[in-house]
């Protein structure tokens, strides 16, 4: 009986020794230099001044001749 607990409790031992604590992040902790570029282009971009076109934009032109419609 002796044997058999000493066994287990090995067993026992060996797995819980073998178990490390996990030091896995969720994405949006880890620091990605992609994301990172992106969000400085796109700050950058909203700080930039907007310019006015300095000429209108031209007019539609009418069309020439009305659709024909058929008679039904």
């Amino acid at each position: 009986m002796r044997r058999i607990s000493t066994l287990l409790w090995s067993v026992a031992a060996l797995a819980l020794g073998s178990v490390a604590p996990s030091h896995a992040a969720p994405p949006t902790v880890v620091p990605s230099p992609g994301y990172d570029a992106r969000l400085q282009e796109s700050r950058a971009a909203s700080r930039a001044p907007v310019f006015e076109p300095v000429a209108p934009a031209p007019k539609p032109l009418a069309p020439r001749r009305a659709k024909r419609t058929h008679p039904r």
